[in-house]
């Protein structure tokens, strides 16, 4: 079947069927990203969540919305530079904003800022709206929300717009070697 077949929730809970030409190779075999193949050969469970990519709406809040959950359940990874460290990646829930302090402050760092966007596929492999803490050109220190160690899964993307992955946060923060840490801010 070269369709998938996607059921969405809308607000008003009218259900909406959408199809999406699942990507083949060549020899018609269908392709996986990056991170899924790393995740395979790691033995790490997880399941794919396509969706029909909207190029001016690239946000994890739009994603949440045509998946039908919600924003709390998919994190997104963002690429940072430390002043000391080098690059790290944090991984947050779409709708938070990063306290860049806080984000110093668990990396070791003094200051970090965020990579400019022109740069992040030269570093990571990966473009906008489809980058994934798995499978970056090289590992990186990597720091995941501390609310996502509470849950039984989350979602990130899979490295390629329009693939989402759900998995364990604690087997993705073992695989990668990475710490979960409070990196948002908060209302005072």
């Amino acid at each position: 079947n070269d369709y998938s077949l996607f059921i969405s929730l809308s607000t008003d809970k009218i259900f909406t069927l959408l199809y999406r030409r699942k990507e083949r190779d060549s020899m018609g075999k269908e392709l996986k990203t990056n991170a899924c193949r790393i995740l395979d050969k790691a033995k790490i469970p997880y399941e794919e969540r396509e969706y029909p990519v909207d190029e001016n709406d690239l946000s994890g809040v739009h994603v949440a919305e045509v998946l039908g959950v919600s924003p709390e359940c998919i994190y997104k990874t963002l690429v940072l530079k430390g002043d000391k460290t080098g690059y790290l990646v944090i991984v947050i829930p779409v709708a938070e904003e990063l306290d860049l302090k806080k984000c110093a402050k668990v990396s070791g760092n003094k200051k970090v800022e965020m990579i400019p966007m022109k740069d992040l596929q030269g570093i990571t492999g990966y473009i906008r709206g489809g980058c994934s803490p798995v499978g970056m050109k090289k590992a990186f220190p990597t720091f995941i929300q501390e609310e996502a160690e509470k849950r039984e899964s989350f979602i990130i993307s899979a490295g390629r717009r329009g693939v989402q992955l759900v998995l364990n946060p604690k087997a993705l923060c073992n695989f990668l070697r990475a710490s979960f840490a409070d990196c948002i801010q908060r209302a005072e």
